[in-house]
């Protein structure tokens, strides 16, 4: 009983502080804070709505006051982590600079990194340094600021990256010919402008949006993309109904000839370069059906050249408006998709989640189980997480993703699923299949080991001609004509906060091994 007055007290005064210091931004998807609250989820400690990313610093702070309210369900390690993340939520940790009043407040702390990477194939050094910036003006409104100018050095490394900050590579990992380059420079860009409201909030921006759940990548939205602008509304009419939308301004990589003019400067003897214009469009809907289960369905438009007010609004059907602008002449329409998510948390299994995903490119359904006319090119996963495996802290996943032909492309190269080159959901590409396992483990507090063994497979592209006149359509897989296996381990230590240290391994049985390790700060 006495304890149960201590967690009170402790969470009103927790209270107290976070609704004086609360801020309206975004928070990086990447962050250990991340998977601590949706292991809370998976125990059914709390309700953390985590398919969407990223997410505000104030939803953190509000789960971690219920994490609070509960901290007698916890074990040790458990509630040191919590007391560890409740120091950077309740602003106690030192930042470089920190002002605060009653109208407006500044955070302030740099960024730098640090890594080597060696092994098979590589051995190049990584460096980063930067900022990042943000706050709040009155109750409403928050902003936030945060730029990393990376360096690479060395010999064989990815050379697919350009000048906006990307997680992935195009597909399967290219190594650069030593002898070409040796030395990149890209920068890490993010920033936005949050107005919250009672049951939502609207924002403008650039950052890592993902949404649904997966390891490595995910079908709908994944963070191997290079970040792009966007507007997004968040909103939640009724406790167990929620709403998202994005407008989003990708990448095309094609230039626009029509739009090409003469540079008179003889300075650079050459034409102006337009690219075609290229937007993305999305909505979705999340219905809990009880506690710890939610359906999620949604709709996403890849357009090109003009900007339409139609894909502005939030609540229309994406679908419906192409066939009315384009008057259903596919050389004039758009590429749209559909998509949906079921997941389960705490309910079958105790401590555990399941999901699955599916992604919907295009699909006949007159003829779905006709072979020879069938069009499904579709791609989905499923999953399965256990926390507290066979011993405390012990987390063990299983995953299957299968993306089928041409899942992802369009007759169009400007409305392609991709932006900058690199595709919008899951990296491995159509025709292919990927299947891993991985077990995480804290031996201590702040201490994260990770595990993971990957098999991907890809079959042949196939052109254009199989892809809308193909009968039957290319049978998924028939060849495989790669086939990688991949051993993973990482280990972690958050000394303090935003101080990581990081080791891992990675072993390609078809190749060799590759090692890197490093430490950052601020991110």
């Amino acid at each position: 009983m006495l304890q149960k007055y201590k967690n009170l007290l402790f969470l009103f005064i927790f209270l107290q502080i976070t609704s004086l210091h609360a801020q309206q931004v975004y928070e990086r998807n990447d962050l250990e804070i991340n998977y601590f609250l949706s292991s809370m989820s998976q125990k059914g400690y709390i309700e953390w709505d985590d398919l969407i990313y990223p997410i505000t610093k104030e939803k953190i702070k509000q789960a971690l006051s219920e994490i609070v309210e509960k901290k007698y369900l916890l074990n040790s390690l458990e509630k040191k982590e919590l007391n560890f993340y409740l120091q950077e939520y309740n602003n106690q940790r030192k930042q470089l600079v920190y002002k605060y009043d009653s109208s407006f407040s500044l955070h302030i702390d740099p960024i730098f990194t640090g890594s080597y990477h060696a092994g098979s194939g590589i051995n190049y050094k990584q460096s980063s340094i930067g900022v990042s910036i943000w706050g709040g003006i009155g109750k409403n409104l928050g902003y936030q600021f945060s730029f990393q100018d990376i360096n690479l050095n060395g010999t064989q490394f990815d050379t697919s990256i350009n000048s906006n900050y990307q997680q992935g590579t195009r597909g399967i990992v290219a190594l650069n010919d030593p002898n070409i380059k040796q030395q990149i420079n890209y920068t890490d860009l993010r920033g936005s402008l949050i107005y919250h409201f009672k049951k939502g909030s609207i924002s403008v921006g650039q950052d890592a949006l993902t949404w649904g759940y997966g390891e490595n990548g995910q079908l709908v939205l994944s963070n191997k993309a290079p970040l792009y602008p966007y507007i997004r509304l968040d909103y939640q009419p009724l406790p167990w109904l929620s709403f998202n939308y994005s407008h989003a301004f990708l990448q095309s990589n094609i230039i626009d000839s029509s739009s090409i003019y003469p540079i008179p400067s003889r300075i650079f003897p050459a034409s102006r370069e337009i690219y075609i214009r290229k937007y993305m469009a999305s909505h979705s809907i999340d219905i809990r059906l009880r506690t710890g289960l939610h359906l999620s369905i949604g709709e996403s438009m890849i357009y090109n050249d003009q900007l339409q007010v139609g894909y502005l609004l939030p609540i229309m059907f994406f679908k419906a408006y192409d066939n009315f602008i384009n008057k259903g002449v596919i050389q004039a329409g758009s590429n749209g998709q559909f998509f949906g998510q079921l997941s389960s948390k705490n309910l079958l299994i105790p401590k555990s989640q399941f999901y699955t995903t599916l992604f919907i490119d295009e699909i006949r359904l007159s003829s779905l189980l006709d072979p020879s006319k069938a069009r499904n090119q579709i791609g989905f996963n499923l999953g399965f997480i256990k926390q507290d495996f066979v011993i405390p802290n012990l987390i063990l996943g299983l995953e299957y993703t299968r993306l089928n032909p041409f899942l992802y492309r369009n007759f169009l190269p400007a409305q392609n699923y991709t932006s900058n080159g690199y595709l919008l959901g899951e990296w491995i590409g159509p025709n292919s299949d990927k299947m891993l396992f991985f077990v995480k483990y804290s031996p201590l507090p702040r201490l994260k080991t990770y595990l993971r063994y990957q098999v991907i497979r890809k079959g042949p592209v196939g052109s254009l001609q199989d892809q809308y006149f193909g009968q039957p359509q290319m049978p998924f897989m028939q060849t495989v004509y790669f086939q990688q296996r991949t051993w993973l381990l990482k280990a972690s230590y958050e000394y303090t906060n935003r101080l990581l240290l990081i080791l891992d391994f990675t072993n390609f049985l078809s190749y060799g091994n590759q090692y890197a390790l490093g430490l950052s700060y601020g991110l």
